[in-house]
C-alpha cells in the first residue's frame, strides 16, 4: 500500500535506527509479549493492564522533556501501578502463569508508551502510512526469529481454516490497518490523545473474556481496574 499510495516514499540514513527502534518497541516485542501474555492471563485481564500503556507514554515523555507532568498527573501515576499491583496479586494466587501472564502483558503496554511518543518526531519528516509501514518491516525479522523454533516444528498440514483466517485477520486488520490508522491518528491530535483510546482496549477485552471465554471477575481485578482507570484518567487529563 505504501509503494501504491506513495511511490516517493524513502527513508534516510538517519532515520533507520528509530525506525528499527519502533519495529523493535511497537512490532516485535510489544505484539510478542501481548499475544503470549493474553493465552497466559486471559482477556480480562490483558485488557486491564494493557490500558497503562498511557501512563507509560507519560513517564516516557516526561524523561525526554516532551512533558511537564503536574501533581495530578504523578497521583495517576501512582494509581496505575497500584491498580496493576492489584490485579497481579490475584495470579499470585494461582500460580506462576497468570503472574507471568501479567507481567508480559505489562511489558507490551510499556513498549506500546514508547511506540507512541518515539513516533511523534518521525512524524514531522514521514507520512503516517510510512511511519506505519517501516517498523513492521524492521520488526516482522525479529519476531520471525522469535517463533522459528514452533514454526519449525509446526505440522503445518494439520493447520485448519479458522486459524489461517485469524492469522489473515491480524495481518490485515490488526496490523496494517490499525497501525496505519494509529500513526495517523497520533499526526493529527497527537500521542496522548491516541493513548487515551487504550480504554477501548480495556472495554472489549474484559467483555469479550467474559462473554466468549466465560472468565470470571474477581474482586480483585474489578479494584484494580476501576484503580487503573482513574489513574489513566488523571494521568492524561
Amino acid at each position: 500500500m505504501l509503494r501504491l499510495l506513495e511511490p516517493k516514499s524513502r527513508l534516510s540514513k538517519k532515520d533507520l535506527l528509530p525506525m528499527a527502534a519502533l519495529g523493535c518497541f511497537g512490532v516485535a516485542t510489544a505484539q510478542t509479549g501481548f499475544t503470549f501474555g493474553v493465552s497466559l492471563a486471559g482477556a480480562a485481564s490483558t485488557g486491564l493492564i494493557f490500558a497503562t500503556a498511557p501512563v507509560w507514554g507519560l513517564l516516557l515523555g516526561s524523561l525526554l522533556g516532551l512533558e511537564r507532568p503536574t501533581t495530578r498527573n504523578v497521583l495517576g501515576v501512582g494509581l496505575s501501578v497500584a491498580g496493576v499491583a492489584a490485579i497481579v496479586s490475584e495470579g499470585l494466587g494461582s500460580g506462576n502463569t497468570n503472574l507471568l501472564g501479567d507481567g508480559l502483558v505489562l511489558m507490551a503496554a510499556v513498549c506500546v508508551g514508547a511506540y507512541a511518543v518515539l513516533s511523534m518526531p518521525l512524524l514531522e519528516r514521514h507520512s503516517p502510512l510510512a511511519v506505519a509501514t517501516y517498523p513492521v518491516l524492521f520488526g516482522t525479522p525479529m519476531l520471525l526469529l522469535l517463533s522459528s523454533p514452533q514454526l519449525v516444528g509446526m505440522r503445518w498440514g494439520e493447520v485448519g481454516v479458522w486459524p489461517l483466517l485469524a492469522v489473515g485477520y491480524a495481518a490485515v486488520f490488526a496490523t496494517a490497518f490499525a497501525f496505519a490508522a494509529w500513526q495517523r491518528g497520533i499526526s493529527r491530535v497527537g500521542a496522548n490523545r491516541v493513548l487515551v483510546y487504550q480504554y477501548l482496549i480495556t472495554l472489549v477485552g474484559v467483555t469479550s473474556g467474559v462473554v466468549f471465554f466465560g472468565e470470571t471477575l474477581g474482586w480483585n481485578k474489578i479494584i484494580g481496574g476501576a484503580v487503573i482507570l482513574l489513574g489513566i484518567y488523571l494521568a492524561r487529563r
